[in-house]
């Protein structure tokens, strides 16, 4: 069966994206495939219900042309029976293997004079792809092949904590692995701005620029933050100029789109998207399930798939806070002896945050609300169709449903709207616009924090 299953993943791998054929397929299985009743064999249970919705027909469609009969597939978690997980020890060739990899870097350091700024933590192999960044990390591949040919530049944007500078420094240590005496270059832009005004300062502007025209790879770090700084605006621009001429790759990461950069260039605005934008999303329930299972993996963590689902549930914010929980239970299920799902089930350690349904009713989020877009509660709930007075009651229509659950039903009595398919409409509306419109974004968490604090 093993033959069969290799053909079935050859015939998928061609149909899929590679980002979604490796964090879906790998490890999975034919158990058995009897009288027409076929069992596949995944990993976890969260990837169960992905493989169901996502590639069914893929999957029964490759089997049926690799010989087997399909009336029905069912899947399965195969149990490994491994020992307790444990970090892998440290051979002495290890040691020496990452003593002569380390002597290599500073010797190409010496010769070339020049220091990359990556950090070696930062690869592929540990960055875990999903739907919320599969897309970003088929392009981040193609520049790994290609570095200046195709995404150039290669513009990446999410919130804080999505991975955005993990993705940007690994592309650059997998170019460096590639090609040792690629010139390479991370540096977070407050770098940039503090390195320009010394060298003006003494006098080394040209030097300053010359650096950057010798590089192969540019890779820029939250460029948000050069809001204000025209004379490194004009710099940024004209180094971009210079790179993207001789064809040397260019990456750039920010938490929002060059457009929603306040005061930043227009024509460096323009040109940072001439290769495309592309943004990390915040991880669906199956990633968020399937990266922790892949950090408490590397990290050495041994953890039940219940206890993973339970934080995935829970933590709805960002990947760094997905991570901390997860160490904070495995430390404190340590500490006390227990597994980390029967730290959960004590009661010794909840994720949530009930005092927000205690604290705050419909009536505090719609007066919230209509105060910070100065409306009053009458005009935001009435019918008026004028675009900022509509936004308010979407909004509240919104952070309703998010914050306390409440049915469109309710919802629709609360801020006046006699149709719950409105309310429906209003909160796919903002909930699809807060994924590019980063001020509406931060106005919510703005509201949210003068309702909580």
């Amino acid at each position: 069966m093993y033959d069969v299953w290799k053909n079935v993943l050859a015939e998928i791998e061609q149909k899929i994206t590679p980002a979604n054929f490796s964090t879906w397929f790998h490890g999975t299985s034919l158990v058995s495939a009897d009288n027409g009743k076929v069992v596949v064999g995944v990993k976890n249970s969260f990837f169960v219900k992905q493989l169901r919705s996502r590639y069914f027909n893929d999957i029964k469609a490759a089997l049926e042309n690799n010989g087997v009969e399909v009336k029905t597939i069912d899947f399965e978690v195969v149990m490994t029976n491994k020992p307790k997980t444990k970090p892998r020890e440290i051979t002495y060739g290890d040691v020496k293997m990452h003593s002569i990899i380390e002597e290599k870097r500073e010797k190409i350091k010496e010769a070339s004079g020049h220091d990359s700024g990556l950090n070696s933590k930062y690869t592929l192999a540990n960055f875990v792809v999903g739907s919320n960044n599969d897309l970003a990390v088929s392009a981040a591949r193609n520049i790994i092949e290609k570095p200046g040919k195709s995404y150039n530049p290669f513009f990446l944007y999410g919130g804080s904590g999505l991975g955005k500078t993990h993705l940007i420094q690994a592309i650059g240590n997998e170019i460096l692995k590639n090609n040792p005496k690629a010139k390479i270059l991370y540096t977070p832009i407050a770098h940039f701005y503090s390195d320009f005004v010394d060298a003006v300062r003494n006098n080394k502007g040209k030097d300053f620029h010359k650096k950057f025209q010798k590089l192969d790879v540019l890779i820029i770090d939250d460029i948000q933050l050069i809001v204000g700084k025209e004379k490194s605006q004009e710099e940024l621009f004209n180094v971009f100029n210079d790179l993207y001429q001789l064809n040397k790759q260019i990456i750039i990461a920010s938490d929002r789109l060059p457009s929603q950069i306040k005061t930043m260039d227009e024509r460096l605005a323009s040109r940072l998207t001439w290769g495309g934008a592309f943004d990390l999303q915040l991880p669906k329930f199956e990633d968020k399930c399937a990266i922790l299972k892949s950090r408490a993996e590397f990290s050495g963590i041994d953890i039940e798939d219940e206890a993973i689902e339970y934080i995935a549930e829970n933590i709805n914010t960002n990947i760094r806070d997905l991570e901390s929980e997860l160490s904070k239970i495995s430390l404190l299920a340590d500490v006390r002896g227990m597994t980390p799902l029967e730290l959960i089930r004590s009661g010794a350690v909840n994720v949530r945050k009930p005092t927000k349904l205690h604290t705050v009713s419909a009536r505090n989020i719609v007066d919230k609300v209509a105060k910070y877009y100065q409306l009053s509660v009458k005009e935001m709930c009435g019918k008026s169709r004028v675009a900022h007075i509509k936004t308010a009651r979407q909004v509240a229509m919104f952070m309703l449903s998010k914050e306390l659950g409440m049915s469109t039903t309710k919802i629709a009595d609360e801020v006046g709207v006699k149709d719950h398919t409105t309310v429906m409409h209003g909160i796919k509306k903002i909930d699809s616009d807060i994924k590019l419109d980063f001020a509406l974004r931060d106005q919510i968490e703005e509201i949210k924090e003068r309702l909580y604090g």
